[in-house]
């Protein structure tokens, strides 16, 4: 009995830090690494990279994310709407959610050391990315393009793992994605306006007002399409990859269709519901049109 129940609570447990470092969001960083790897081998990967790849990535994320809510536990127990996270109601505790970086973050260096051991000394950019925008929003509304930047290392490290070097194609690949996730945080940070300007936190919503920051944010989108697209003239694509950034496209209109400065009741369905599902399509098309 005793056995059941400590399993029980262990099962618990792993389910609310899971849900602190909100995991179902690898979505957004998952399926570009795979986009990476794919389209550096021009096809399919070697399938024993591709695992640590995935490791790697899984690692990475969820270790930023814990950290970034450990630095923002003060912040986010004064936000009306982060109040009631993991860590500032104590549903975690700091101590085991450190415990959760450092394991992360041990799965990272050791699947980068699986895939290639020089690449272990790499590691300190990426590292000094996720412990710098953890605090940008204290000094800089460039922290969506640092965050943006943060995520694009999934396909450009993703890439520089198979092919062994740093191409072209996979810096213009991870341009798009930092765009891209830099524009869909730019809206969600509309919803912070009134907490970030009276603690003095900085966004791009809050210094230069919604109106703007949603052009900003649509730029963002727009230029992340336009680097997708000079794709095409760079690798062996055919008329899936094209269907796939179309139906991107699609969902990016959509995105900043149902949100206006008079309508940000939908800044959570836009930001987050509708760029779950833009990586995942992205991938199918790429990853089918570069076996097929």
């Amino acid at each position: 009995m005793s056995t059941q129940n400590g399993l029980a609570t262990a099962w618990t447990k792993t389910q609310l830090l899971g849900e602190m470092v909100m995991f179902r969001h690898t979505l957004f960083a998952f399926p570009f690494a795979l986009v990476g790897a794919f389209m550096a081998a021009r096809g399919l990967p070697d399938l024993r990279q591709l695992f640590w790849i995935c490791l790697a990535v899984l690692g990475a994320r969820n270790g930023a994310n814990g950290l970034n809510r450990l630095v923002d536990k003060e912040i986010d127990a004064k936000n009306p709407r982060t109040k009631d996270r993991h860590l500032p109601v104590g549903l975690v505790k700091r101590k085991e959610a450190i415990l959760l970086v450092l394991a992360c973050f041990a799965i990272l260096v050791i699947a980068t050391y699986m895939i290639k051991p020089f690449f272990v000394l790499l590691l300190p950019i990426p590292m000094l990315l996720f412990v710098v925008y953890s605090y940008t929003k204290r000094f800089t509304w460039l922290c969506h393009l640092i965050l943006g930047a943060a995520v694009a290392g999934a396909p450009v490290g993703a890439w520089i793992a198979v092919a062994g070097t740093l191409e072209l194609p996979a810096l213009i690949l991870g341009t798009a994605v930092a765009l891209w996730v830099a524009g869909f945080d730019v809206i969600y940070g509309t919803l912070d306006v009134e907490f970030d300007r009276k603690e003095a936190l900085f966004s791009i919503p809050a210094v230069f007002g919604i109106p703007r920051a949603l052009q900003i944010s649509t730029g963002m989108h727009v230029l992340s399409i336009a680097f997708l697209c000079s794709l095409y003239g760079f690798l062996p694509l055919g008329y899936l990859y094209l269907v796939g950034l179309l139906a991107v496209t699609s969902l990016l209109v959509y995105e900043h269709l149902i949100v206006s400065p008079t309508q940000l009741g939908q800044v959570k369905i836009a930001a987050y519901n509708v760029n779950e599902i833009v990586a995942p399509i992205f991938m199918v098309f790429v990853i089918a049109d570069l076996l097929l």
